[in-house]
């Protein structure tokens, strides 16, 4: 057979190569994998766990009726959406405006019923512990920043907690936080401004 015969049927072998692989393309060019599924988040319920007054809103300013220049009482408390497996609530109430920086204690109780939805006025909820606050006293001490200084903030910080709490009364707050630990389900808070003339 010829150079030129032998070239003629090199090049016919791989047009025809060419062409198979070509309809082998596509044929499998139909297959394709099916894009995975969306994976569903389920939106967090965090937002819905509500602390609130009917005495004062977020951010607004505390009535004179519950600082130290009032009755010194504690204001009424609703408490909305708390997680279901909550065995208990603690409550703390503190200024991180302060001098010195460092928060100074308005109120702490712990031990409060889960299925509490009040906290009435000048009232502490059955069966509560109460700690021992920044002014030495195992009750609510209302706002008091120094007259003429700018408003303080007072949070009023709830946990649902999955565990009741073996603490005395007359804890302190650093004793309470660390007994917290491990067992915070949720959090929320309030937050009222306070000042003095």
């Amino acid at each position: 057979m010829s150079i030129v015969m032998w070239r003629i049927l090199a090049v016919s072998l791989v047009t025809l190569a060419a062409c198979a692989a070509g309809a082998y393309l596509i044929l499998r060019s139909p297959e394709r994998t099916a894009a995975p599924e969306a994976i569903t988040i389920a939106p967090t319920t965090m937002g819905d766990f509500i602390l609130k007054s009917s005495a004062f809103k977020e951010g607004e300013l505390i009535p004179a009726k519950y600082a130290c220049d009032g009755d010194d009482v504690n204001p009424m408390l609703e408490i909305r959406n708390a997680p279901e497996n909550a065995k208990s609530f603690a409550l703390i109430v503190d200024d991180p405006d302060a001098t010195r920086g460092v928060p100074w204690d308005h109120w702490l109780v712990w031990n409060i019923g889960a299925k509490t939805q009040y906290i009435p006025e000048d009232t502490v909820p059955g069966d509560a512990v109460q700690g021992r606050t920044s002014f030495g006293h195992e009750k609510y001490n209302g706002p008091c920043p120094p007259r003429g200084a700018p408003a303080h903030r007072y949070f009023f910080k709830l946990y649902a907690l999955d565990a009741m709490l073996a603490l005395p009364a007359g804890a302190t707050s650093a004793t309470l936080t660390t007994a917290m630990q491990g067992h915070i389900i949720m959090e929320t808070h309030l937050m009222g401004r306070y000042a003095r003339q």
